[in-house]
């Protein structure tokens, strides 16, 4: 056995361990180390029910003989342990299949540049902080009238520490950090039946947390909205998605556009790039710069230069999101879109994506359906990728005559996302408070099956 690295920074050792690899054997290497810390609480009707801190740290290592590539992770940071890193991902990779697209960034595709994105907190919230926002969360949840049972409240806090290190001249590190606040309650009773709802909110910075106490009323709020919620009749009517669960038909576009299904050809978009996809004046934007953006990155996985794109512009798909390997077997360039982790191969994946805001208010939207259907949550994973047809349980409101009229559950809302797609319209509403946003969207033509 080759001799371990000797280090004291997480380059240092990525350094070591890349340079060990080309001298085992392999034509190029690349190595990743995460560092990570959490802490979680959750209390349910008063009383703590969780409170735990976890620390966990991976080192990741990619090998290439040819075409021929193998990872393989590690927890243990020995000398030892390493060294027989270097052994094992230099043996698979000499009997693995061919791929004809892996490899690393050449060096001309590699950033040079590295933005300030403000994604790390550096401070530290104490147990007590996490337990007192929970707990203020929750209580005001239960003293909005209606609420009669929760489901609990719980907050989060967690930061990382990402390094990569390739053969290729690459050689960067980051941290990021997130929090995040949530509570879910029930009203109602066995007698007039029991509705539950939630509200949560997530940021980079603790600080930047909405107060507890707006989270808890807001998730009582909605929960006793929905009481006495009635079944309508199967029909075509507009269908207005709440921003929250919006996000989820964009989460649909991202997907779509990944450069990994694209190239596997089961993408229900596989044919529509350079074409219309949304109705005009519609724009999508994927920005990894955003300041203390959640899924902000200062390069990609594969250390290639990322940058803010209108993926849609005036409707029509500008480009997919490609990863080195994607962008091979397309014949085009990669997006810097590569995510990965220690033990697996690069992939596509959006940054901070969203749908940008129109001109017409939520109001002035509902007051504009005569007939209509506002949702407010959806249920089950009814979305197929490769023909974008789309069936969701979906509950919500019924709008009569341009006003919100009575609470709806147990329906289904379908339709197919092409034609979602282009009869689509934005309000005004879009706050970037998530990885991926939506403001309130209309959209036309939809069936909602029910009675």
């Amino acid at each position: 056995m080759m001799p371990g690295p000797s280090t004291s920074t997480p380059l240092d050792l990525l350094g070591d361990l890349v340079a060990n690899a080309r001298k085992a054997g392999a034509d190029a290497a690349d190595a990743v180390l995460i560092d990570s810390v959490s802490l979680s609480v959750g209390m349910r009707l008063g009383e703590l029910e969780r409170l735990e801190r976890a620390e966990a740290g991976d080192v990741g290592l990619r090998v290439l003989l040819g075409k021929r590539q193998a990872f393989v992770s590690s927890s243990d940071r020995s000398p030892a342990a390493l060294a027989e890193l270097v052994e094992r991902a230099v043996a698979m990779a000499r009997i693995v299949p061919e791929d004809p697209w892996c490899g690393l960034a050449e060096p001309s595709e590699l950033a040079t540049e590295f933005p300030a994105l403000d994604v790390y907190d550096p401070s530290e919230p104490s147990a007590e902080q996490l337990i007192h926002m929970v707990r203020r969360g929750e209580d005001a949840a239960r003293a909005v009238v209606g609420v009669t049972n929760s489901e609990g409240a719980e907050a989060g806090w967690g930061r990382s520490g990402v390094a990569i290190v390739a053969s290729n001249g690459l050689s960067f590190g980051y941290s990021v950090s997130s929090s995040s606040l949530s509570v879910s309650v029930l009203a109602g009773d066995a007698v007039q039946g029991m509705e539950r709802d939630h509200d949560y909110t997530s940021a980079v910075y603790l600080s930047d947390l909405r107060q507890s106490e707006d989270v808890g009323h807001e998730a009582g709020r909605r929960a006793v909205h929905r009481l006495n919620a009635r079944k309508v009749a199967t029909r075509q009517v507009p269908v207005i998605l709440d921003p929250r669960v919006a996000r989820g038909l964009v989460s649909s576009l991202a997907g779509a556009i990944n450069g990994a299904g694209v190239a596997r050809g089961t993408s229900f978009l596989k044919d529509k790039l350079g074409r219309q996809v949304f109705a005009k004046g519609i724009r999508v934007i994927d920005d990894p710069h955003r300041q203390r953006g959640l899924r902000s990155r200062p390069c990609d996985g594969e250390g290639v230069a990322t940058q803010r794109r209108a993926v849609i512009e005036d409707g029509i798909l500008t480009t997919w999101l490609l990863d080195l390997r994607s962008s091979r077997q397309l014949g085009m360039r990669s997006t810097g879109h590569a995510s990965r982790g220690t033990g697996s191969p690069p992939s596509p994946s959006a940054s901070n994506f969203y749908l940008e805001a129109g001109v017409i208010t939520p109001a002035e939207m509902i007051h504009d359906v005569p007939d209509g259907f506002y949702v407010t949550e959806l249920f089950g994973q009814g979305v197929n990728g490769v023909t974008g047809d789309y069936s969701r349980g979906a509950a919500g409101f019924w709008i009569s005559g341009g006003e919100i009229s009575f609470p709806v559950s147990e329906v289904t809302v379908a339709g197919n996302l092409k034609d979602m797609f282009l009869n689509l319209t934005p309000a005004s509403d879009l706050e970037l408070r998530h990885g991926v946003d939506s403001p309130t969207l209309r959209i036309d033509g939809l069936t909602v099956a029910g009675r």
